[in-house]
C-alpha cells in the first residue's frame, strides 16, 4: 500500500539508490532527481508529499530550488540534508518554510521517523485547508438566502465589517442565530485561515474563566500541575469569539479591556508579557447600555467593544423566512435520519407561520427536528407538532394485549395509528369529514393516510 510520495534530490547516485530501497520497503512511491533545477521541474509535475533533498549540488543547490519551490507554493514538506558546517543555512531555510534539516551522515530510521511525520503532516493540512474551503464556501455571503428586509440590513452590514480588523459586537434574543453569524463573519475575513475559537462567559466561574482566557503557569495555583495556554494565546492570526460577555466579572472585564487596548498580556501566575494578533467578536442578549448604567458593566469596555454592533433580530420579527428555514432544516433532519420527508402540510405551515417562537431559530430547531422523528409518511402534517403549536391532539396508547416485542417505536406507531383509522372509518361508515373531525385533523392529512395505508374508505357519504 502506498502511503505517500518522496522525491529524493541527491547528486550522488548510492544516496539516491540507498534511499529508494529503503522508503519503496516503506510503502513510498519515489522519484529522483539529481540536482536542483531538475528537482523542481518534477515536483512541478509529480506533486510530491515531501522532498528530501541536499543543500549542495551542481547546476542549482538545495538552498536555491527551495526557495524556488517556496515562491511557486509547492505545498510539499521539504527536509533538507546538509554537511555539519552548512547546518547554518538549513535553519534560515527552517525559518522560512522548510519542514526540516538531517546531519549527513544520517541515521535511516532517523530519516524514516521524518519523512512518516512530514506526510501526516502534510496530510493533515490539507485536510483542515479543504475544511476552511469548505466552510467558507457554506459562509458565503454571496449565496445568503432570506426573504427578510432586516436580515438584508444584517448581512449589509456583515459584508461591510467582516474584511477589516474592526471589534464586533452581536446582540440579540437567545436562538436567533449569533453564533452563525460569527462564523459568518471569521470565514469572510482576511483571518480565514486562522483559528476561530470560542469561549462562552456564563459557563465557566471566574477564576476558570481567567485561567482560560489568559493561560496559567505551572503552580499559579493548587491545580495548575502544568502551564496552559490561554483562548487569546490559541487565537493568534485568527478570529476570538466571547459569547455572552455580559456575565463576564468586572475583574475579567479590567484585563480584557487591557488587550483590546495593548493587544498584551500575561497568563497568570505569570510574569511574561505576551502579545496575540487576534481579531475579537462578542456576543449576548442583554443590554448592555442598561448595564452600563447601573454599572454592572465597564462603560469603557463597553465602548470598545461595540466598534460595530449588529442586532439579530427575533424569529417573530422575521416570519418572513420562516417558511426558507423551516424546510432547510427539514431537509437537514430527514437527511441526518435517513428519513424521505418531502414537505409540510399547508395546515401544519400555517400553525408554524401564527406561532410567536419565543426561543427563536433554536426553537425552531427543536420543533423540526420533532416532527420528523414523529411522522409516518413523506409530509409533515400538524398532528406530528408539539401540542402547545396546535388546538390538540389525539393521543392513544398501545394495548396490552399486543405483542411489540421485537418492532421499533416506528413500526409500533404505524399499525397503531394503521388499526385506529380503520376503526374510525367503520364506525362512521367511510365519512371522512366525520372522520378528520373525530380524529382531530384535517381532511386532507386524512387523505394521505388512508392513501398511504391504502385504507378502504367505500362508504363514503
Amino acid at each position: 500500500m502506498i502511503t505517500g510520495k518522496i522525491l529524493i534530490v541527491d547528486d550522488e547516485e548510492s544516496v539516491r539508490t540507498m534511499l529508494q530501497v529503503v522508503l519503496v520497503r516503506e510503502g513510498y512511491e519515489v522519484v529522483e532527481a539529481d540536482n536542483g533545477r531538475t528537482a523542481l521541474e518534477m515536483a512541478r509535475r509529480e506533486q510530491p508529499d515531501a522532498v528530501l533533498m541536499d543543500v549542495r549540488m551542481p547546476v542549482m543547490d538545495g538552498m536555491s530550488a527551495f526557495r524556488a519551490m517556496k515562491q511557486e507554493q509547492i505545498s510539499a514538506a521539504i527536509i533538507l540534508m546538509t554537511a555539519f558546517a552548512a547546518v547554518d543555512s538549513a535553519v534560515e531555510a527552517m525559518k522560512i518554510g522548510a519542514y526540516d534539516y538531517i546531519i549527513k551522515p544520517f541515521n535511516i530510521d532517523e530519516v524514516k521517523i521524518m519523512l512518516r511525520r512530514a506526510v501526516e503532516n502534510r496530510s493533515l493540512a490539507m485536510e483542515a485547508n479543504l475544511l476552511r474551503k469548505e466552510l467558507s464556501a457554506n459562509y458565503n455571503l454571496k449565496s445568503v438566502l432570506t426573504h427578510s428586509a432586516l436580515m438584508r440590513q444584517v448581512y449589509e452590514t456583515v459584508s461591510k465589517v467582516a474584511p477589516t480588523q474592526a471589534t464586533v459586537l452581536i446582540t440579540g434574543e437567545s436562538g436567533t442565530g449569533k453564533e452563525l453569524l460569527v462564523n459568518t463573519i471569521h470565514y469572510n475575513s482576511l483571518r480565514a485561515a486562522g483559528p476561530l475559537i470560542k469561549v462562552n462567559c456564563s459557563a465557566l466561574p471566574e477564576p476558570l474563566l481567567e485561567s482560560e482566557l489568559f493561560g496559567h503557569e505551572k503552580g499559579a495555583f493548587t491545580s495548575a500541575a502544568a502551564r496552559r495556554i490561554g483562548r487569546f494565546e490559541l487565537a493568534d492570526k485568527g478570529t476570538l469569539f466571547l459569547d455572552e460577555i455580559g456575565e463576564m466579572p468586572q475583574s475579567v472585564q479590567v484585563k480584557l479591556l487591557r488587550v483590546l487596548q495593548e493587544r498584551e498580556f500575561e497568563r497568570v501566575g505569570g510574569s511574561r508579557t505576551i502579545k496575540s494578533d487576534m481579531r475579537l467578536i462578542a456576543a449576548t442578549n442583554r443590554h448592555l447600555p442598561e448595564m452600563v448604567a447601573k454599572g454592572d458593566f465597564r462603560e469603557d469596555l463597553y465602548y470598545r467593544l461595540a466598534v460595530v454592533t449588529v442586532e439579530m433580530p427575533p424569529l417573530r420579527e422575521r416570519k418572513e423566512d420562516l417558511a426558507l428555514l423551516a424546510r432547510l432544516l427539514l431537509q437537514k433532519f430527514a437527511r441526518e435520519t435517513g428519513r424521505e420527508i418531502d414537505d409540510f402540510d399547508p395546515d401544519a405551515m400555517a400553525i408554524l407561520q401564527k406561532y410567536s417562537f419565543p426561543g427563536n431559530i433554536r426553537e425552531l430547531s427543536n420543533i423540526i427536528e420533532r416532527a420528523v422523528v414523529m411522522s409516518t409518511g413523506r409530509i409533515i402534517f400538524i398532528e406530528d407538532l408539539p401540542r402547545n403549536l396546535s388546538e390538540g391532539s389525539l393521543s392513544h396508547g398501545i394495548p396490552e394485549s399486543k405483542e411489540w416485542h421485537g418492532q421499533s417505536l416506528r413500526d409500533i406507531m404505524k399499525t397503531k395509528e394503521c388499526e385506529v383509522l380503520r376503526e374510525v372509518l367503520r364506525l362512521n361508515k367511510g365519512n371522512r369529514m366525520k372522520t378528520a373531525r373525530d380524529l382531530d385533523m384535517s381532511r386532507r392529512a386524512l387523505q394521505y393516510k388512508i392513501e398511504e395505508y391504502a385504507l378502504a374508505a367505500d362508504n363514503e357519504e
